[in-house]
């Protein structure tokens, strides 16, 4: 019988997305799950993106550039100056979601066996990137003690090799809503510059900052403009998940070049999605407003409900709508099936994401969670409150 490759076996599973067979059991049995393990925005698409596709009267559904529509990319460098952020359209190239472009960027910066540098809990997929990039994940250790802030540069810097080609980071932060202040950000400009590596930023959750806190972009960090490269997406910012547009941005010319090339080799982006996210950009301020207050009001009342469970730990989130909360057990893997699989209280359970996945250190996480505070009000109660009456009785 043919074999499956190594890569294909090493690809690692989602800790998001593995526990959906349990879920839709629960779901058969008569159960409501209040689903807290993946970032799908309940928030409502801007109108005004959906009227878009709605009002296209396309003839045939061509083709775009690879690098995607150029009336889209020169709105695309709008949206950065009004945030402070001066970049052509030429410095843009659009992807099929900022996962896409992740992997463009992994596949222009880095060959086989090349390592990079990520503090961790991180995105679990940057594991599965890696290893279809056949690059390796050099963890920094970050800790919930001390509400996941960025290692000290001491801690980056001993991990540096001849192989090491980036430093990653989530700003803010999935899995943790960190958000890495200008100061932090200043640290890492000096150690790519004085060890000549690549600083890349996932920055899909933006507009996501709360307590009147700023978000500072890596491209606002001056002299950085050949080490710095950004990802950036629709999917949470307008609630348009399922349009899969993301964009790569750097101002460094041989990165946007080589990238081109993985663009062109995939053709282009999708069209009607494209036609979207322009008209998304359009989207006015108050809608952000009234989001970033909403998502406010849910992470203090999950924060809370957390806090005032036995045994709990919780880092507060100043971005983004996750969080990571460390409970009373030995496995959440086996506690997030538990739920699925033998528990309900008032005939409701919940479905949260084993922080494990988010690591790649081994043996570490495993008594986390990550919930995403996507639901409304009311639900997070009932979540919490299910969570706290199901830690009375597990029994590891």
């Amino acid at each position: 019988m043919p074999k499956i490759s190594n890569k294909g076996i090493n690809m690692p599973e989602s800790p998001i997305r593995k526990l959906v067979p349990y879920a839709e059991e629960a779901h058969k049995q008569g159960k409501t799950v209040y689903y807290l393990n993946i970032g799908q925005p309940d928030i409502k698409t801007p109108t005004v993106a959906l009227d878009a596709i709605k009002a296209s009267d396309l003839d045939i559904l061509a083709y775009s550039r690879s690098e995607g529509s150029e009336t889209y990319r020169k709105k695309i460098a709008e949206y950065y100056s009004r945030n402070d952020i001066e970049v052509s359209h030429n410095d843009i190239i659009v992807t099929t979601g900022g996962s896409e472009a992740l992997l463009f960027a992994f596949g222009s910066i880095m060959d086989e066996d090349d390592e990079i540098i990520i503090p961790e809990p991180f995105y679990a997929n940057y594991n599965g990137f890696s290893t279809a990039s056949s690059v390796n994940v050099v963890p920094v250790i970050s800790k919930i003690e001390n509400n996941f802030a960025l290692p000290s540069i001491e801690e980056f810097e001993k991990l540096i090799t001849p192989k090491t080609k980036a430093i990653l980071i989530c700003n803010p932060g999935n899995p943790t809503g960190y958000l890495y202040s200008k100061e932090e950000i200043d640290k890492l400009a000096a150690i790519v510059k004085k060890h000549d590596l690549f600083l890349i930023a996932d920055e899909v959750y933006r507009e996501f900052v709360y307590d009147d806190i700023e978000h500072y972009s890596i491209l606002q960090k001056s002299g950085l403009d050949e080490h710095t490269i950004v990802i950036d997406s629709v999917s949470k910012r307008y609630s348009m998940c399922g349009a899969r547009i993301g964009y790569l941005v750097s101002r460094n010319k041989d990165v946007i070049k080589t990238a081109l090339k993985f663009a062109q080799a995939r053709l282009s982006p999708p069209t009607l999605a494209q036609i979207a996210s322009e008209a998304a950009l359009d989207t006015p301020q108050s809608y952000f407003d009234d989001v970033t207050k909403e998502y406010v009001k849910r992470r203090n009342i999950l924060i809370e409900g957390l806090e005032n469970i036995p045994g709990v730990k919780v880092a507060k989130p100043n971005g983004a709508f996750y969080c990571i909360a460390e409970l009373p057990v030995k496995n959440s893997d086996d506690f997030a099936r538990w739920l699925l699989e033998s528990f309900d209280y008032d005939n409701s359970t919940v479905m949260v994401a084993p922080a494990a996945g988010f690591y790649s250190t081994p043996g570490v996480g495993l008594n986390q969670i990550r919930i995403a505070y996507v639901l409304n009000e009311d639900s997070l109660k009932k979540a919490v409150k299910i969570i706290s009456e199901a830690l009375k009785v597990y029994k590891d």
